[in-house]
């Protein structure tokens, strides 16, 4: 099986909201992390090195194509080589969609800390740099921040962006599923109940904590109760384990 992001990823929300908006017909440039993996859910065109998928979006609007361009990057991608891109796509009129997919991490190498996490190398307590003021200070008009895990909120944003022109920003911010997990412990377990009508929706979502047995829908001991998968669920039956 090729690699999957992790059950609870905020970024599997982050792109299925951005698909459900965009469409297959839209252009996705990415980036290099473990959101790379978005690739599997049709939302990541290309991968060149760190901080292309803004200037290569930049690119595309000028080359004169004109269907909708919707890059991703990471925190700590954009920090590292992304502000310079998203300046000249500024400066130079691009009509591009460039959402941040903060996780409030470094994932792909093993989560050192970044500028935007507030905390150094050594572990000490520093300034937290913000995404929000530091799009605004690049000329950034619309910039809104969504939580990945709300779907309704994050597909209504991605609306916005989709009717207006220009340089559009969108912060999704939820904290990597492995991090929050070493944190936090577990989020509520999910379950599929006996409603189940085996439209396989929530297989389709990617999750590897979802799979199919046969005749419905099953989540296994991975999930990590994000709940993403019953707000999919057209029949309302992903449930909260009773306890």
């Amino acid at each position: 099986r090729p690699p999957v992001l992790c059950p609870g990823c905020p970024h599997r929300a982050t792109f299925y909201a951005m698909r459900k908006v965009f469409g297959k017909e839209a252009i996705y440039p990415s980036d290099i992390g473990c959101y790379t993996l978005g690739i599997h859910m049709g939302t990541v065109d290309t991968c060149v090195c760190m901080g292309a998928s803004i200037t290569i979006s930049s690119g595309l609007y000028k080359s004169g194509d004109d269907r909708d361009i919707v890059c991703s990057i990471g925190d700590s991608t954009f920090l590292h080589t992304g502000i310079p891109g998203l300046i000249n796509a500024v400066y130079n009129k691009s009509n591009i969609v460039v959402v941040i997919l903060d996780n409030g991490t470094t994932a792909m190498t093993g989560h050192q800390p970044h500028p935007g996490t507030g905390i150094t190398a050594q572990g000490e307590k520093t300034y937290k740099v913000s995404f929000e003021q530091i799009v605004r200070g690049c000329g950034v008009n619309y910039v809104k921040t969504i939580n990945p895990y709300n779907l309704t909120e994050s597909i209504e944003i991605f609306k916005r962006a989709k009717n207006i022109s220009g340089v559009r920003v969108i912060i999704a911010k939820g904290l990597c599923a492995l991090l929050e997990r070493k944190l936090s412990g577990r989020r509520k377990q999910f379950e599929v109940t006996d409603t189940c009508i085996g439209c396989k929706k929530c297989i389709e979502f990617g999750c590897p904590a979802i799979i199919w047995d046969g005749e419905k829908a099953v989540i296994n001991e991975q999930c990590l109760g994000c709940g993403v998968c019953a707000q999919i669920c057209p029949t309302n039956s992903i449930k909260i384990v009773s306890i």
